[in-house]
């Protein structure tokens, strides 16, 4: 048996390798406890599709796709599905789900004022922020998604989140850079994007400008 994720590694070179480890590393830590030998290979579609057999076989790969979306191709009305955010503009969020979904304007109302761009930079949402959507009429993010998203803003603390690193690169860089103690956590939003939980006091903008030589990729502060 086996199943598409929409969890995707997009960055190239050297990083690739290191990424797709730490993505098989990953999924092996959520499948230990599981009766299920597997393997996972990368697409050319940059998507992760995980194979194998086991008497746990159906609950490894229903939790996998709970966790990193599994790509489709044919939503169905009313469903939800977790993808990643692919492009913005004046008009509305393009969520990438195996084809594309388009979250107009209007159903980003509850996430404040401005146009979608100004929505984005609320809540400094990265290129390939894992998002979760709903197939209505016109789509929307889920109320749990909706919820997540308003809960970085009503915290006490800001944020950074992080494109195009794995968790481990990120806590390591914030050490080397000297910041172990301005911050709380590093939150794994998908495979290559994290959110570093900033400690009270520190500043994410001063944040970013410290440790943002040491890594590639798009980087946005949450500012409460």
């Amino acid at each position: 048996m086996r199943k598409v994720l929409n969890a995707k590694i997009y960055v190239r070179g050297d990083a690739r390798e290191r990424a797709l480890d730490s993505a098989r590393g990953v999924i092996a830590d959520r499948l230990s406890e599981l009766d299920f030998e597997h393997e996972v290979r990368l697409r050319d579609d940059d998507r992760l599709e995980v194979s194998g057999f086991g008497d746990d076989g159906e609950a490894a790969l229903a939790l996998l796709a709970d966790e990193f979306g599994e790509y489709t191709t044919e939503p169905r009305d009313g469903e939800t599905y977790l993808g990643t955010l692919e492009g913005w503009d004046e008009d509305g969020f393009v969520v990438d789900i195996g084809v594309d979904v388009r979250v107009p304007r209007e159903s980003l109302d509850d996430l404040g004022r401005g146009d979608a761009d100004a929505v984005r930079e609320r809540y400094g949402l990265v290129h390939h922020t894992p998002l979760e959507v709903v197939i209505d009429d016109p789509p929307r993010l889920s109320d749990g998604q909706v919820d997540e998203l308003w809960s970085w803003q009503k915290g006490d603390t800001g944020r950074l989140n992080v494109n195009s690193c794995t968790r481990a690169e990120v806590r390591a860089t914030v050490n080397r850079a000297g910041h172990a103690n301005d911050i709380v956590t590093v939150e794994r939003l998908g495979l290559l994007e994290q959110s570093v939980v900033c400690a009270p006091g520190t500043d994410p903008p001063g944040l970013l400008a410290s440790i943002g030589k040491y890594l590639e990729g798009e980087m946005k502060c949450v500012v409460v």
